[in-house]
């Protein structure tokens, strides 16, 4: 299989605090990876790593079979979780002085620029200082900065992170044109799992350790559990079968959630509750359920 990264036995350490333990994983190249975990998991230590931001402390992180900061820097661009751009410079002073430093002549930065501007829509604001926009022309703009060197892998620290739903889609129809279009591999964190679920692979850290890998369907087989809801026309009659049939359930506000392993389960336990059903749902096992559960969180109905 074509993997773009690898990362071997990542290790590093602040003082006794050892941040990354031991990591390793590959990137399937073209593809969009997920790199989950709590805060303070060790994402942001080893995305700083990967960038050449931060030394390790043992390990090997190679891109295409090389290392060293200077291939790795022409080949990768970052979003970082915070904005790094200049708030008292605009747009687009802001991209050619970022673009100056991969391109070492005026036309081919400006030819470049232009392309950017065309293809992230920021004509109407390219000469507004950065401070005025919104969170969304934001990232539209460090998305910019990032893709400034062309690059064959896209690092995307928490990119939607306070932006709204509108805003968040419009970034997504991005990433999705990068892969699709540019062929480009997308490296992601992010809290929010329904994006995760997206991927065609997730490592999930904690502690500086992974603790669970595979494709979203592989986790919420392994990790999740299904949940059937139920509205009752008879709520004691409901209750009381449940009951002979020893089966545990959560009520939340006037449903009854009763966790089932599979479809066939479901359909039997239906068929045995129909006369007391009002209105079911089935709600499929989620990414979220699957953090929850892996990282430790408590078990819910």
């Amino acid at each position: 299989m074509d993997y773009i990264l690898e990362v071997k036995n990542l290790k590093k350490s602040y003082g006794s605090l050892e941040a990354v333990k031991n990591v390793s994983f590959q990137v399937r190249r073209q593809s969009l990876f997920s790199f989950l975990g709590p805060n303070g998991a060790g994402k942001s230590t080893t995305i700083n790593i990967i960038s050449t931001l931060l030394s390790k402390d043992g390990g090997e992180v190679t891109l295409n079979g090389e290392s060293g900061e200077t291939y790795f820097r022409n080949k990768i661009g970052v979003v970082f979780q915070n904005n790094i751009l200049d708030d008292n410079l605009t747009v687009k002073e802001n991209l050619l002085y970022r673009g100056s430093l991969y391109i070492n002549n005026k036309k081919g930065v400006l030819e470049r620029y232009k392309e950017l501007r065309s293809y992230l829509q920021f004509t109407e604001f390219e000469n507004q200082k950065f401070k005025t926009l919104s969170g969304g022309q934001k990232r539209r703009a460090e998305i910019a900065r990032a893709l400034f060197s062309n690059p064959e892998i896209l690092l995307l620290d928490e990119p939607t992170t306070g932006l709204d739903p509108e805003t968040r889609k419009v970034v997504w129809k991005v990433i999705g044109d990068l892969r699709a279009n540019k062929g480009m591999t997308i490296f992601l964190t992010t809290h929010y799992m329904e994006e995760a679920s997206e991927a065609d692979h997730v490592v999930i850290i904690n502690k500086g350790e992974i603790v669970a890998e595979g494709t979203p369907s592989m986790l919420k087989e392994k990790y999740s559990k299904d949940r059937l809801k139920i509205v009752a026309t008879d709520k004691e009659k409901l209750v009381e079968l449940l009951n002979n049939l020893g089966r545990d359930f959560k009520k939340i506000s006037d449903e009854y959630v009763i966790i089932v392993q599979n479809a066939d389960e479901t359909i039997k336990l239906l068929n045995c509750l129909k006369p007391f059903i009002k209105q079911f749902e089935v709600l499929k096992g989620s990414m979220d359920d699957v953090f929850i559960e892996v990282i430790g969180g408590n078990n819910h109905v």
